[in-house]
């Protein structure tokens, strides 16, 4: 995927204040507070029935809250939705619309939707599809194509008014290794160029990856903001491998660690929880010097992903 920014920047980002949203008896949001700044991508996290694609209905001005207050790109969804929806790109999770139109149609549609004059929603239709490597199938209609590239389409539409907000519901599901790459890099590049972006998403290493912030949550409720700025003092747990792993843990032993032989990898390892990324550096230090032949020492997971399972052994 190569580069799509024609400068439009969010200007406001998002705020979600005390937002709250109810089906019948069901609660799906029970009060989200958090800020996306414009220039970074947050992630929004949380298992399923959270309530995130109910957020993001709500942020994208396709379903009111019950209360609270929003504000996409300084604008309100309730009092102003064309406002929002001229700001706002929406991927859902799903194509979902006009199985019988090619990918070059639907584009232009959607273009000419957001007033621009076929000439150059059909440019815009050309830049976006080879952006997301689908120039070949520009004249295919959209039933023909895969998950993967029905997900690539849909990101193609999402950014056809080049927006100021981009809210991504899942949009790496589907796509190949390489896809999943090239969606990081673009996404990294749009927020370079100011813009505001919004992603759900499961797949936790591709969040690590992007992302510059995570708000995670839960049972319809905001319950933690966490800057990825912050992960080099995060209390975390190591993966450490050593040709000999007794000596190992009597080194760690040594220096008042308690430490445990790993499960769940091929690979044989030891997990230490260590406070932050000087702790580790000194560790490893001591491990070298003391002759413990290391020849593997990272986190054991991502930092997103730590802090997700953090969160749920909270959980009564």
């Amino acid at each position: 995927m190569g580069t799509t920014e024609q400068g439009t920047t969010g200007r406001g980002g998002i705020s979600v204040d005390g937002v709250t949203r109810s089906f019948g008896t069901v609660q799906a949001v029970r009060g989200m507070t958090f800020e996306a700044p414009p220039g970074a991508v947050t992630a929004l996290i949380g298992p399923n029935g959270s309530g995130k694609t109910t957020l993001l209905l709500m942020l994208a001005s396709l379903l009111a809250p019950d209360s609270g207050s929003m504000r996409i790109d300084g604008a309100d969804p309730l009092q102003d939705p064309v406002a929002v929806r001229r700001s706002v790109g929406w991927m859902p999770d799903t194509l979902g619309v006009w199985d019988s139109l090619t990918a070059t149609e639907i584009l232009v549609t959607m273009g000419k939707l957001y007033g621009m004059v076929p000439d150059a929603a059909a440019q815009r239709a050309g830049e976006l599809l080879a952006e997301v490597r689908l120039s070949d199938f520009a004249d295919k209609p959209a039933r023909v194509f895969s998950r993967g590239q029905q997900q690539r389409l849909s990101l193609a539409r999402a950014l056809i008014q080049d927006p100021a907000v981009l809210l991504l519901d899942e949009p790496a599901s589907g796509l190949d290794p390489g896809s999943r790459v090239e969606l990081r890099l673009l996404l990294r590049r749009l927020a370079a160029a100011g813009k505001t972006i919004l992603v759900s998403s499961h797949v936790l290493s591709e969040l690590d990856e992007m992302a510059d912030r995570a708000v995670f949550v839960s049972g319809g409720q905001t319950v933690k903001t966490q800057s990825l700025d912050d992960v080099g003092t995060q209390l975390r747990w190591y993966a450490v491998s050593a040709r000999d792993t007794g000596a190992l843990l009597r080194a760690l032993e040594a220096q008042g660690l308690a430490a445990a032989v790993g499960e769940g990898t091929r690979r044989s390892h030891v997990r230490v929880q260590l406070g932050g990324e000087e702790q580790a550096a000194e560790v490893l230090r001591y491990l070298v010097e003391s002759g413990v032949g290391v020849y593997a020492f990272a986190p054991a997971s991502g930092a997103l992903e730590e802090t997700y399972m953090s969160l749920e052994g909270e959980k009564p």
